[in-house]
């Protein structure tokens, strides 16, 4: 491993010049051609190989339902011209959310969903042309352990214990973790959240495994007993579950997607996808039965993400510059944390086949994602470029890049943490550099609160 730098390439020439310093397996191109390439996904066509990664706002409604920054956002995404637009996670009961302002679809207002949904397909078609229609995922979450449907207080709803995330959520050795019973009910939720996607126009839904929620840690659960853990068939029952009851309540032509963590970079007996003596190497067995097993089940769109962005590790999700409060400078340069995410989510390609793999950890490469999500996608690597707190900053980017070419340096996103920073104080959250005049003064006043509260305990 080599020490952590802060990005400060010129031009590809020294982009280069570094991969090949640290021996790391990146690739470039200049043709940019596989980017403009349509991208058959099950039944749909996106028009392009870009793709908005879902970002959470934290910005809702009480109810669950889309606030103007929501709308804001997502006409900003969808004019940006990317050809697959992954909406941000929506919970799919109120005690899963993650925050107060977590998107929720309920009965009540899918029709507020409907008509932001269509306002953004105008959009698309309007800046973009009338044959542009970008597909559009919803990402349906239960947030697990990093439950907190009110305040500030965690309510975490754990399904195994683990001696390093515990304390951080305020669980104690002889906490209750979720029952069977709970995730047996969770299962028609899921199914439930599907149909009012459908029903709202969402071509498909994602069914979020990532980033240490409730299904991503059940993927991990070695500890736990029942059928719900233990072993990889108990441990994986849960999504082949809720898949199967989307399918049912769905039909066949609904999208079924899923973004999992292919390895959480967290010891052994409590994560996945890592040695068990080594956290921080991959060991691809258990994603690779996963990703096989998600096709088998006839799910038609793939994401991979890796860690756990909430803890203190998170470069291992979102190579960075600058940390968030409290989070250590990791022990690798970023090209190297960008690097395992590609050779990752190649891994879960090869094994997809013709199923479509979005891949991640572009972001961090600014005005450079073009030249290495087109090779990315040239070598077999990934099917869709995600472009995660790059839209954020730089909505338009798909346009700029299929019009032109190329990304505008001074759009670009700057891995400054400080859209994860708002998160972690509890704020709504966007850009804080690229989008100053709304981000800049929520960015301070978060903090500040934030600081307060930590200086009360």
């Amino acid at each position: 491993m080599a020490s952590h730098e802060k990005f400060s390439f010129a031009n590809l020439d020294q982009l280069r010049q570094k991969i090949g310093d640290l021996g790391v397996d990146i690739g470039l191109t200049s043709d940019l051609s596989p980017l403009q390439k349509p991208v058959r996904v099950g039944a749909f066509v996106a028009p392009n190989a870009l793709a908005v990664l879902p970002m959470e706002g934290c910005d809702s409604q009480p109810d669950g339902s889309p606030s103007e920054l929501v709308e804001r956002r997502y006409q900003r995404f969808a004019g940006g011209g990317a050809g697959l637009l992954w909406w941000e996670a929506c919970a799919v009961v109120e005690e899963g959310k993650a925050n107060d302002l977590q998107m929720m679809m309920t009965k009540q207002n899918v029709g507020q969903f409907a008509t932001i949904l269509t306002k953004a397909n105008g959009e698309a078609a309007r800046l973009n042309g009338a044959d542009h229609r970008p597909i559009n995922v919803l990402q349906l979450t239960h947030s697990g352990r990093y439950s907190r449907p009110h305040g500030h207080k965690m309510i975490p709803i754990a399904p195994q214990h683990d001696p390093l995330l515990d304390p951080r959520v305020g669980l104690t050795p002889d906490s209750p973790l979720v029952s069977d019973g709970y995730l047996d009910d969770m299962i028609g939720q899921y199914a439930q959240s599907a149909k009012l996607a459908m029903d709202a126009g969402f071509d498909g839904v994602d069914i979020k495994a990532c980033h240490r929620y409730l299904i991503s840690e059940l993927l991990a659960s070695h500890t736990r007993q029942g059928k719900y853990g233990g072993c990889f068939e108990n441990r994986s029952r849960f999504l082949r579950e809720v898949i199967g009851a989307v399918r049912r309540e769905t039909g066949s032509g609904f999208l079924i997607a899923c973004r999992f963590n292919a390895f959480d970079a967290h010891p052994y007996p409590y994560g996945f996808g890592g040695d068990q003596e080594n956290l921080w190497r991959f060991d691809p067995t258990e994603p690779a039965l996963l990703t096989r097993l998600l096709v088998e089940l006839g799910v038609g769109l793939l994401g991979n993400s890796a860690g756990n962005p909430y803890y203190v590790y998170p470069q291992v999700t979102r190579p960075f510059d600058l940390a968030s409060a409290g989070v250590p400078l990791p022990n690798e340069h970023p090209l190297e944390s960008v690097a395992r995410l590609f050779a990752i989510t190649r891994a879960i390609q090869k094994e997809a086949g013709q199923v479509p793999v979005v891949g991640t950890g572009f972001s961090w490469l600014r005005q450079f994602i073009p030249f290495a999500g087109a090779a990315s996608i040239a070598s077999g690597g990934c099917a869709f470029v995600g472009l995660g707190r790059s839209s954020f900053a730089y909505p338009d980017a798909p346009r700029d890049i299929l019009r032109t070419g190329a990304m505008d340096a001074q759009k670009c996103c700057v891995a400054c943490s400080r859209c994860t920073q708002i998160m972690r104080d509890h704020g709504r959250t966007g850009c804080v550099i690229r989008d100053a005049h709304i981000y800049g003064p929520l960015y301070t006043q978060y903090r500040e609160e934030a600081m307060a509260r930590e200086a009360k305990k």
